[in-house]
């Protein structure tokens, strides 16, 4: 192979490699695991009621603090909605959609089995 076509050979494979290669400042989303875990010390106030414990609610506010972007509040969203999906029907899903209020923590949806995550900007 002449000199200049291997060059051109290899020009072609770094730019090909460049675009194809995922930017390195994008940033994980966030899971649903990471997401359950968070708000593991929800589960006593939506199983018995009474008051969310003081890490049930710095768990919402933490969450909402990191969901700073549309793909990140749509997650956490479709997070919520499996749980609610799962719950609804009993006292468990009414207690869960008090949370934010009761933790005064304004989310961008409801905890509902009937929100819309595609909505959420």
């Amino acid at each position: 192979m002449a000199p200049r076509t291997s060059a051109t050979l290899v020009l072609a494979m770094v730019l090909a490699a460049t675009v194809l290669a995922p930017p390195a400042m994008v940033r994980a989303a966030i899971s649903c695991s990471a997401v359950y875990s968070t708000l593991m010390p929800c589960l006593q106030f939506v199983q018995g009621g009474g008051a969310p414990s003081r890490g049930c609610c710095s768990g919402i506010q933490s969450l909402l603090a990191e969901a700073n972007n549309t793909p990140d509040r749509r997650t956490i969203c479709g997070c919520l909605k499996n749980v609610a999906n799962g719950a609804s029907g009993g006292p468990y899903i009414t207690r869960a959609a008090a949370l934010p209020s009761k933790c005064n923590v304004a989310l961008p949806y409801k905890i509902s089995p009937d929100v819309n995550c595609d909505s959420i900007h």
